[in-house]
């Protein structure tokens, strides 16, 4: 007892063997690093270090401490003795750092007092430490006596955010290096678990980043797997792990049977079949989409119930009740509060049904109803502020509703008419929004005019010839034909025709829904600015209306034909608003990005270097995308009610991705190259050459790429020093196949899918998924409601069509031109609501983690090169952020700086919360 005394209370040396490697440090004598790589502070070299031996480091008494140990004698039985004598018993000491919620209601206060009566008598937090080596007479993990989390009770009353727990173990000198700890929760509640740092080996703290929910024993037998933060490639797993690296996924994955519990962590596939409620309507019956007929991504299952009229689809789950996503996927408090806070703007989604009839049908008369909006607000402009105060409880909780009587729902501004009120209105704004705009990925070079229809002309009959002709544009050319125009580079073109029309009859016919399918042709001047210069407009050639299949219109030339070229550009931003919306941000970053974090939780462990690297990237995304289900992509929900395509809006998403989406085409140089806005240089920074120099999209996004990419390429050299290495990979392997054959089950046999084969095939998949959650989905988000906020400027949906002379509509038209402007335009229910949705998805929360952070920043990962590398791309990334400023300072550059002209800063890397039409987050969260 004295001799263990006198160890503990004196400094314990520690050696490590050089007789044995561990693979963590194999690889890094094989890949040894002198250059200085573009995101290194320190050179990769590797750091001067003692050979380990295969579980780590390892603690032990000195040598001449074990001396005097030492009983001289022979035979088994002697040596025996003298092996349990060396293992010298120490204790370490384990910190964990559990996050307090700020608010508790009654039930979870009263448990919370409860857990901390039982935590007295025994009914504890109990961690046990394991090792990454394996015991040799048991052949299981090492394994530490259990300890119990340490005055549980008494801190249970602490108000602080975050509150730190302490526990003691008892290990032997020959236990190794810690490789996991197990959880076990015997509280009635849950608590999340922040971190754990393990304090007393001789190798420094040991990093537990935990981020994660720990359920009570009562919901959740098992213990709960964590793993330190050293990262391990499956061939490299200490013996002590294997197993519970398995284990641990096989949890995650489920067994696919089962409604899943909200506590539930678990990851799994199914289509899209809960976004109708037939019970309730067979007009809210909706297709599956996911299959043969409506190919799509999968989402993540939730195993609940089938509907009671349609066997195929699944009982939904209706506000204010949450959606299953796996407990750890959902949002944390403060990204809670604020989804909350903005959702209350959406209040005349819920309004009493005698305010919702009164305006309904109410159209604004003029623009200065529209712009009562931001001055006076919704109620006080209906008269209705008084009785809504009552009902309505709003100003105590937002600090944007106004708490005077100025009126209950006032927004802000729009920044599109912050800096000048009818911007909007100008044609060359009209075109800078097709580059520097929130839709400035459609885009394309004219490479044969007039533009040819790649529809089926056996199905969609003989009228899909363009009636766009020569004539139409020659005098808009600054003395060019078209031919010159054309091999000169300079017609682009943004061409909604295909994918509008095969839908166009069935949303004509929709009550209060006209719509074309548009093309606009774009003229690239001296100056390097666009200007519109055609729009052509078609209609089914068996359309029942009276006018034309089709029809051109032209730029003005006199007060009618300027009330019909703003008639014709409201169309065409109706038809943009819908693309944007169901395509380009839905389902090209929301949804086609669900099926490869879905695969890299079941399939990568939480040791693995590339989950370690896409982590921050899929924060928040399922847990988004389930409450899209919920409010906006369902039946009648948002989507169906405030954009041009109605109920037939997720059928053309499924069309764009049965004909549009490829995974080789979603990075951007590769898609600024299929639009023909780019073409490869090698001779220019980032191996391509804009089209149109000054395309502020394009621009910042390739800094952005060419980042991202570095750090990737960086990161991934790291871990795979050959392709062998990448084809070996199990987990990695796994990941991608199930990402393609399960998550894109549609697409499973595409041809153009990328082969995992080689370091640089796993640089270009990671690069690209990282482009998508976090620059690509910014571009495309945080300018929803700075630029759609003010509807004129780009209408959701469009109410009536451009009349002609033959048609009865006409004289009204010409005898108003604005009340028909107007009556074409979204409601003023329908724009209040449309409002509403786009400001909260363009709110950036107080807890968003920009490009270039990350959570716990020097112990996410325990590899201190990469931990330095990351910190190398944190400095890219701000020297990005200081170009982009310089940019929107450049006199020369038109389409992002000029007089009332927006700087372009949808890709500038931070923000601040709220609404900043700027920031670039990790991962898809809003």
């Amino acid at each position: 007892m004295a001799l263990a005394n006198e160890i503990m209370g004196s400094r314990l040396i520690f050696e490590r063997s050089s007789s044995l490697a561990s693979p963590f440090q194999s690889r890094f004598s094989i890949k040894k690093r002198t250059q200085r790589t573009q995101f290194s502070i320190n050179p990769f070299d590797p750091r001067p270090m003692r050979a380990v031996n295969s579980s780590g480091v390892v603690a032990a008494i000195s040598e001449d401490l074990v001396k005097t140990l030492r009983i001289s004698t022979v035979g088994r039985k002697q040596e025996k003795q003298e092996e349990e004598e060396k293992s010298v018993k120490f204790k370490v000491r384990a910190v964990a750092t559990v996050r307090n919620k700020n608010k508790e209601d009654f039930k979870e206060t009263l448990v919370k007092h409860l857990d901390a009566f039982t935590d007295k008598i025994g009914r504890n937090v109990v961690l046990e430490l394991i090792s990454t080596q394996v015991d040799p007479k048991t052949n299981e993990p090492k394994k530490s006596k259990a300890a119990v989390l340490k005055d549980w009770s008494k801190k249970s009353n602490s108000k602080a955010e975050r509150v730190h727990y302490t526990a003691e173990f008892t290990v032997d000198s020959a236990f190794g290096s810690p490789g996991a700890i197990t959880v076990t929760n015997k509280h009635q509640k849950e608590f999340f678990l922040e971190s754990i740092t393990i304090e007393g080996f001789a190798c420094g703290p040991v990093h537990f980043p935990c981020n994660s929910w720990v359920q009570s024993q009562k919901d959740h037998p098992s213990k709960r797997i964590l793993f330190t933060n050293q990262p391990y490639l499956p061939s490299e797993t200490p013996s002590g792990l294997r197993t519970l690296r398995e284990k641990e996924l096989e949890n995650l994955r489920g067994n696919g049977k089962g409604e899943r519990k909200l506590s539930d962590r678990i990851y799994d596939y199914d289509v899209y079949n809960d976004i109708g409620n037939p019970d309730i309507s067979r007009e809210l019956a909706r297709p599956t989409l996911g299959g043969r007929e409506f190919p799509y991504p999968r989402r993540c299952r939730t195993g609940r119930s089938s509907t009671d009229t349609d066997m195929m689809s699944e009982r939904r789950v209706e506000k204010p009740l949450p959606m299953y996503v796996p407990r750890d996927e959902q949002f944390e408090e403060s990204k809670q509060n604020t989804f909350a806070a903005c959702r209350l703007k959406a209040v005349l989604h819920n309004l009493i049904p005698s305010l919702k009839a009164s305006i309904l049908a109410e159209d604004f008369a003029n623009f200065g109803e529209i712009d009562s909006l931001y001055k006076e607000g919704l109620l006080l402009k209906l008269g209705l502020q008084d009785d809504m105060f009552k009902k309505f409880p709003l100003p105590k909780i937002v600090t944007t509703l106004q708490k005077s009587s100025e009126g209950l729902l006032r927004y802000d501004t729009p920044k599109i008419v912050s800096k000048d009120k009818y911007a909007w209105l100008r044609d060359d704004e009209f075109a800078r929004q097709a580059i520097a705009g929130i839709n400035p990925v459609n885009i394309e070079r004219v490479t044969s005019y007039p533009p040819v229809s790649n529809l089926d002309p056996e199905i969609y009959g003989p009228g899909l010839h363009s009636a766009l002709t020569e004539d139409h544009i020659i005098g808009q050319l600054d003395g060019l034909t078209v031919q010159q125009a054309l091999e000169m580079n300079r017609l682009f073109m943004v061409d909604y025709h295909d994918i509008y029309l095969p839908f166009l009859d069935r949303i004509n016919a929709l009550d209060g829904r006209k719509a074309y399918a548009t093309r606009t042709i774009l003229f690239l001047t001296r100056l390097g600015t666009l200007k519109p210069i055609a729009i052509e407009l078609s209609l089914p050639s068996q359309s029942s209306s009276n006018q034309k299949s089709k029809r051109v219109v032209t730029p003005p030339v006199d007060a009618t034909s300027n009330w019909m070229w703003q008639l014709a550009k409201a169309h065409v931003g109706s038809n943009d608003a819908g693309v944007h919306q169901l395509v380009n941000h839905w389902l090209r970053t929301h949804a086609c990005l669900e099926p490869f974090i879905l695969a890299a939780h079941r399939q990568l462990s939480a040791m693995h270097p590339i989950f370690k690297l896409l982590d921050p990237h899929m924060r928040y995304t399922l847990e988004i995308n389930a409450v899209a289900r919920q409010t906006l992509i369902s039946a009648d929900g948002v989507i169906e009610s405030c954009f041009t395509a109605g109920q037939y809006g997720l059928e053309i998403s499924s069309a764009a991705y049965k004909n549009k989406w490829r995974f080789d085409m979603e990075g951007l140089p590769a898609d600024l190259i299929r639009r023909g806005m780019a073409v490869p240089d090698p001779t220019q920074p980032h191996g391509l050459k804009l089209l149109v120099e000054d395309y502020p999209y394009a621009n910042d996004g390739l800094l952005l790429w060419s980042a991202i990419q570095t750090w990737v390429r960086t990161y991934v050299e790291r871990y795979y020093a050959n392709s062998n290495l990448i084809q070996t990979d199990t987990e990695l392997q796994a990941w991608y196949s199930e990402s393609i054959n399960v998550g894109h089950a549609d697409h499973r046999d595409a041809e153009w899918w990328p082969k995992l084969s080689t370091v640089e095939d796993l640089v270009s998949v990671i690069t690209t998924i990282i482009w998508l959650a976090s620059a690509q989905h910014a571009a495309l988000n945080f300018g929803q409601y700075p630029y759609g906020g003010y509807v004129p400027n780009r209408p959701p949906l469009m109410r009536r069509l451009i009349p002609d002379e033959s048609d009865p509509e006409f004289t009204s038209f010409i005898e108003d031109p604005q009340k028909y402007f107007f009556s074409s335009m979204p409601s003023l229910l329908q724009t209040t609501k449309f409002m509403a949705v786009v400001d909260t998805l363009s709110t950036h929360s107080p807890d968003e983690e920009y490009i270039g952070e990350r959570q716990q920043p020097s112990i996410w990962t325990g590899d201190a090169e990469i931990v330095d590398a990351f910190y190398g791309f944190s400095v890219e990334i701000g020297r990005i952020e200081k170009e982009i400023d310089k940019r929107n300072r450049d006199p020369s550059r038109r389409n992002r700086c000029g007089a009332g002209v927006l700087p372009y800063e949808l890709m500038a890397p931070s923000s601040e919360p709220g609404v900043t039409c700027r920031g670039v987050p990790n991962s898809v969260s809003i």
